[in-house]
């Protein structure tokens, strides 16, 4: 699984994916603020209905 570290540092392309994979989420469901990770992940638990360690899991795995 990737750290949070990793994950901001190939974001563009990881929200490029995500994108991809679901049509619905748009740039400011992705917005990656440095210090805000866990709001991010908020919306997007909220916006594809999945739990805090099923979002990780899909982010870890694109």
């Amino acid at each position: 699984m990737k750290n949070l570290t990793e994950i901001k540092g190939s974001w563009k392309e990881t929200k490029g994916k995500l994108k991809q994979k679901f049509a619905k989420l748009t740039d400011s469901d992705l917005l990656f603020v440095e210090g805000k990770e866990d709001e991010t992940l908020g919306r997007l638990q909220v916006k594809l209905g999945k739990t805090k360690e099923e979002i990780q899991k899909l982010i870890s795995q694109l």
